[in-house]
């Protein structure tokens, strides 16, 4: 699953990277949970939040069933 994660992030990575940010993928447990760093402008961006859960976390459910979750890790 983790290579399937990381063909996601792929896709979102464009339009973080236009902000100046970028997402690191640091792991995928077993139970589904996707652990990511942001990184660049999106590590420090006051809306890092809702770019997890609302772009990022929406986009990887929507598309691999098997996600559950995605986290932040610093």
């Amino acid at each position: 699953m983790k290579a399937q994660v990381e063909e996601v992030l792929n896709q979102v990575r464009p339009a973080l990277q236009a902000d100046g940010g970028d997402v690191e993928l640091v792991d995928v447990s077993a139970e589904g949970v996707v652990s990511v760093r942001l990184t660049g402008a999106c590590g420090s961006c006051p809306m890092s939040t809702m770019t997890l859960k609302m772009g990022i976390e929406k986009t990887l459910m929507q598309q691999i069933p098997a996600v559950k979750e995605v986290v932040q890790v610093r």
